[in-house]
């Protein structure tokens, strides 16, 4: 846990909510948990096969080769089935999230769009709190299959929360909206030619967020 250092009361008080207010904003699939692979498996079971170039592409009706209606649909069919609370981790994301939370005193809101199915959003939240950790998350925020996470993200405008995110236009509105965003690296984005770090792995995260710590710290102590 974050070790708390002996300074005066007022000092004291700035560091514990500056702790309370520690919160990183992050998506989920593609992210924090390998979507992708458990999708991929469960489509071969229905007798869809990806394309040989899929991982360069973000949509699920060109990796498929489907019509958009049946991406559509086929999506959320699967966000909505029992596997949607099974999905094993996304690379070294288990270490480095707990990390952040356990020894720097950081608390996730997920920002999720998954399904607005109340059983989908309950079997997100035990995924999660299975792999990271019953207190990692205070927030799972469920939208809709597919929906855009403008409004989502609002509520969080010109905090300069970290937000982590694969697509680009979700981390370029987050940016916008004065938020501190972080696009996670895979084969349809590392293209991406902007001004908003892409980071390959949680380590390079957990690097990015943990650099700012000691500046931030250090403009709270008053002796």
């Amino acid at each position: 846990m974050t070790t708390i250092p002996t300074y005066n009361i007022k000092t004291f008080k700035q560091y514990k909510d500056m702790i309370k207010d520690k919160i990183i904003l992050t998506d989920v699939d593609g992210v924090l948990l390998d979507w992708e692979f458990a999708f991929h498996t469960w489509m071969e079971k229905h007798g869809h096969t990806p394309i040989k170039e899929h991982k360069k592409l973000y949509s699920i009706a060109k990796r498929f080769s489907i019509t958009q209606e049946q991406s559509k649909r086929l999506t959320a069919s699967f966000n909505e089935s029992a596997s949607i609370g099974f999905l094993p981790p996304l690379r070294d994301s288990v270490y480095y999230v707990k990390k952040l939370h356990e020894k720097h005193g950081y608390v996730f809101h997920a920002i999720t769009s998954l399904s607005t199915d109340p059983y989908a959003g309950k079997l997100r939240e035990r995924n999660l709190a299975k792999l990271y950790g019953e207190t990692t998350f205070e927030k799972v925020i469920c939208l809709d299959t597919g929906a855009d996470k403008d409004e989502a993200l609002t509520p969080y405008k010109d905090t300069q929360c970290w937000w982590v995110e694969d697509k680009v236009k979700n981390a370029e509105v987050g940016q916008q909206l004065g938020l501190k965003s972080i696009i996670f690296e895979h084969g349809h984005n590392w293209h991406y030619k902007g001004d908003i770090p892409l980071a390959k792995n949680w380590e390079e995260i957990y690097n990015l967020i943990t650099e700012d710590e000691p500046e931030q710290r250090a403009s709270l102590v008053e002796f």
